[in-house]
């Protein structure tokens, strides 16, 4: 057994440098939750995936950080200063940002520009009850920030950040308020009252259908102004313009509000002279035309603020669930003075984001630009945000999904779509490297199969490549729990399983394969299967069907020229989806409707869901397994690739087998159990689509559930982990026997994932990747001579760490699959892990052997 040494060896290797990871890639989608996603100054957005904070650029498209540090679902997050406010700060050498989670937990992250390094600050000492609603914040001078949070347990809290900007050193934070309503606030806005330095205002909508107002000072209580009514459902959102100078008063304040009953209402607050209480009163009690018209009146501090309604919008055919005024434009050339532009942001629910503004003559305020998706396959937005500079506006979907417009326009606005991050919006359960290694393929509960693959670059000289999504080959109605690759020669194919109890196989069609030569491969690889003169362009979903029937194209002539002329009915000749060649990464609506592949068969045998998959390495013979409470469901069934006949039916197990793994001489098929014992099967072609196995082993390996299992490259040696939080090495030994070589140190958390990986074939060396429930990752060094080649277990055999990953590398949920790359023309020095896990993301590590 080993001792707290090793470890301590372990980690003296990661300080000398011998072995290290770098993020490569980072595929995830946001949660949806309402106004999740935050643009801030530093022109990078942040948004919740699953529990962590991630953190994406929009000029890459790509995720470059997850921050961990929650234990629930983050429901919001936003950037102290905000673009809003960016301008009241100089030389910004640090970005602050906050978070807040479903469980009441609001942290406050730091971002060092000089590094590009982040840390975790501070946990706001008193949190929410229930899950954080929303998070506003406003720049009150150079140092001090206000932030405001609410929650569904129907409080909000109001803080005082000092912040290390300028002269000041420290960090420090105070409570300034607590509130305690009637009802949950579902939206927030912060302001400084104009005129009155040191004087705030907080608007607060929610499930009243009202907007409330409440002012106060730094220090000190806040208190209720007055009330807004005029919506007529649920109050989303909510946003304080900066003061903005009018013809009839010098700084008057807007405040925009979007609801449920589909409007979006533009409130003005303008600042008078205090009369006597006694107007104020008298003017507030009135009930009539005029006071819905004018609205009421408040004072604060030695000021009267007038309330009205500016404007009302309506454009939008479902729930208005974000507003959000422009960011301010420089207006100096010092750079110190910014105006607030008329545009107004808003997203909805019925797929489309508008900008407004008013008029130059009338000043009405209208419609000028309207972006969206209007295909079938989205379920509208659920915000969106501004980019600091005003020229790009962002929304995420009811999909997990980024949409990002940018206006490219010269002398007037021109918006077009623009590629962002993409990934799966629910847990991951299994990946897969196609054969050739080039691309990545992963599938989920968020019932979608995603490929991701490096993008080479075409547009400049430098020879780089971003990682991208480029299909969507499968679009299902059961969450997908399994996946594998066929192996073996010929087109490319898969197998995926769900819950529906049926593994489907799917085979890439036309339009991927070229894609696949023209942008990913480099015109090395490109195989199109073809039967005749019909080729399969691409696949379309039926409405209420869960099958992806093919596309076909007949080419009648000149191949250039398109001809229904021949074609039986059976063949879809005007598909709504239309399959294309890409020449650029796709944006969300190519992929969700676009790239999808036929379906080719269907495997029926099981009785419960699909729960694991796995292809023998020559691509001849599948494996799959599913959810089972007794013995005879718990059958491995064996599946012949081509003919896709049931060629066996494997009896080893009580219990759920949840992975499965062949040797790599495809001599064994390795299983591991619910029921805590590993099996072996011995493999063997006995003639034309006939299969004979035998169980060699089968063993009490474990004291709980085996979630992973992994062969040795390089021989007959195997890795089992499991909930007891134990890695073990076993051996087949004479091809009878299994025996255990050596245990690896408990582990802190449960071991859920295993992948092993050969470095070196003569002395039986390689790395074995342990990922656990916590979703932290470390790499083994695992080695052990054989001494001779009589088929016995390897001598001397030991085990080291040789990399634990750092945390923000690192899931922040459980991992569910590891995948090594094959990477055959990869340098030595460096090896590709990719991973998966329940934290909705798809990650790619580089893992360098200096």
């Amino acid at each position: 057994m080993f001792t707290g040494r090793e470890r301590e060896r372990g980690e003296k290797m990661i300080s000398s440098g011998v072995v290290r990871a770098e993020r490569e890639f980072i595929g995830s989608g946001c949660n949806r939750v309402v106004n999740n996603a935050s643009w801030g100054p530093s022109n990078l957005v942040s948004f919740g995936s699953q529990n962590a904070v991630a953190v994406f650029s929009p000029d890459s498209a790509q995720i470059l950080t997850t921050l961990p540090g929650h234990k629930a679902t983050v429901n919001c997050t936003h950037w102290i200063p905000s673009s809003k406010y960016v301008h009241k700060v100089r030389d910004v050498e640090k970005y602050f940002l906050l978070s807040g989670s479903s469980d009441g937990v609001i942290i406050l992250w730091e971002m060092c520009l000089k590094d590009n390094k982040w840390r975790q600050v501070l946990q706001v000492p008193q949190p929410h009850k229930k899950g954080v609603i929303c998070i506003v914040g406003i720049m009150v001078s150079e140092a001090v920030s206000i932030f405001a949070s609410s929650s569904s347990d129907s409080t909000v809290h109001i803080w005082e950040l000092v912040l290390p900007f300028g002269d000041v050193g420290n960090l420090s934070l105070s409570c300034i308020d607590s509130l305690s309503l009637s009802k949950p606030m579902v939206a927030l806005s912060l302001a400084e009252l104009p005129g009155d330095a040191g004087n705030i205002i907080l608007a607060m909508g929610g499930l009243d259908k009202k907007i409330h107002l409440y002012c106060g000072g730094r220090t000190g209580k806040v208190v209720c102004a007055c009330e807004l009514k005029g919506h007529t459902d649920w109050i989303r959102s909510l946003d304080f313009s900066l003061p903005i100078s009018t013809d009839s008063n010098k700084d008057s304040l807007f405040l925009v509000s979007s609801s449920q009953d589909k409007t979006i209402r533009i409130w003005k607050l303008a600042s008078f002279n205090s009369p006597p209480n006694s107007t104020v009163a008298d003017r507030n009690k009135d009930v009539g035309l005029t006071s819905y018209i004018e609205g009421p009146m408040f004072i604060a501090g030695s000021s009267l603020f007038q309330v009205s309604l500016e404007s009302l919008l309506v454009g939008h055919d479902d729930w208005v669930y974000s507003v959000k005024w422009q960011p301010p434009l420089c207006s100096s050339p010092d750079g110190r003075e910014f105006d607030q532009p008329q545009n107004i942001l808003s997203a909805s629910m019925d797929k489309t984001m508008m900008i407004w503004r008013p008029e130059q003559v009338t000043g009405i305020w209208v419609n000028v630009v309207t972006v969206g998706e209007l295909s079938h396959s989205a379920l509208g937005f659920y915000g969106a945000c501004w980019g600091p500079h005003g020229d790009s506006i962002l929304a995420h979907g009811y999909g997990g999904s980024f949409h990002l417009w940018k206006n490219v326009g010269v002398k007037s606005e021109q918006w077009q779509p623009h590629k962002v991050p993409s990934g799966h919006f629910a847990a991951v359960r299994d990946i897969s490297w196609a054969r050739s290694g080039k691309y990545l393929l992963s599938v989920s509960h968020d019932q979608t199969t995603r490929i991701f693959a490096p993008w080479k670059n075409t547009v400049s000289l430098k020879d780089w490549s971003h990682w991208h999504e480029v299909a969507r080959p499968q679009v299902h109605g059961h969450d997908i729990n399994c996946v594998t690759i066929i192996q073996g020669k010929g087109n490319h194919r898969f197998v995926s399983g769900a819950d529906e109890k049926v593994a489907r196989v799917f085979e890439a069609p036309s339009s991927f394969l070229k894609t696949l030569n023209l942008s990913i491969l480099g015109n090395s690889e490109f195989v199109e299967e073809s039967q005749g003169d019909v080729h399969v362009l691409g696949a379309n979903m039926s409405a209420l069907g869960l099958s992806q029937k093919p596309i076909y194209f007949q080419f009648s002539g000149d191949a250039s020229k398109k001809s229904s002329q021949g074609v039986s009915d059976s063949l879809e000749t005007i598909p709504d989806a239309v399959p294309t060649v890409l020449t650029e990464p796709p944006v969300e609506e190519q992929l969700a409707w676009h790239t999808l592949w036929p379906e080719s068969h269907k495997l029926y045998g099981h009785g419960n869901e699909l729960f694991s998959l796995c292809c023998n390495h020559e691509g001849k013979l599948v494996a799959s397994s599913c959810k089972a409470q007794s013995a005879t469901v718990a059958e491995i069934w064996l599946w012949q690739v081509g003919s896709w006949k049931a060629v066996g039916q494997l009896q080893a197990h009580s219990l759920t087998v949840t992975q499965m793994e062949f040797s790599h001489d495809d001599r064994y098929l390795l299983a591991v159990s619910r029921d805590r014992h590993f099996s072996i099967f011995s493999i063997k072609n006995s003639g034309v689509d006939e299969i004979s196995y035998q169980l060699v082993a089968k063993h009490d390996a474990h004291k709980r559930i085996i979630w992973a299992c992994s062969w040795n490259p390089f021989g007959h040696e195997f890795a089992t982990g499991s909930r007891d939080k134990t890695v073990k090495i076993w051996a087949v030994e004479n091809e009878t026997s299994v025996k255990k070589l050596i245990a690896l140190p408990p582990f802190s958390n449960s071991v859920t994932a295993l992948s092993w990986v050969g470095r070196d074939r003569l002395n039986n060396v390689g790395f074995l990747a342990v990922g656990m429930e916590s979703g932290l990752i470390e790499l083994w060094n695992i080695s052990g001579r054989k001494t001779t080649n009589d088929g016995l277990a390897p001598t001397n055999v030991s085990a080291g760490l040789a990399l634990r990953f750092d945390p923000f590398l690192c899931h922040v949920s459980t991992v569910q699959r590891f995948a090594w790359r094959n990477s055959e023309d990869e340098d030595s020095g460096s090896i590709q892990l990719a991973s998966c896990g329940d934290d909705n993301c798809v990650r790619v590590f580089k893992v360098h052997v200096d």
